[in-house]
């Protein structure tokens, strides 16, 4: 094997670890948004109504869209590598409810 071939494996090597290290980072940053959106959803529900309860319908709502986008973000970050089934996401990250 040439010096050439092998500087191109190596290449190719890195340029897969550093895709799924972006994959992992993004489903890392899904799963602390889902995280925090559950806690604000629950803690909704305690909320008494007025003003607290308002307050804590717009956190969750904020949360919820950070989480839409983080979920957005790793669904282009599995495209990008070629996974077009999104099963697996829908299964393992479910979108947070929406407020009714």
């Amino acid at each position: 094997m040439s010096q050439r071939d092998e500087a191109l494996q190596r290449t190719e090597k890195e340029i897969l670890a550093e895709k799924a290290a972006t994959l992992g980072r993004a489903g890392e940053r899904l799963e602390a948004a889902l995280r925090i959106a559950a806690e604000l959803h629950a803690a909704l529900a305690r909320a008494p109504e007025g003003p607290a309860r308002e307050s804590a319908r717009v956190s969750y709502r904020q949360a919820r869209a950070r989480a839409l986008e983080a979920r957005r973000t790793l669904i282009v970050q599995r495209e990008a590598i070629g996974l077009r089934n999104h099963r697996l996401v829908d299964h393992q990250f479910p979108e947070p409810p929406p407020l009714v």
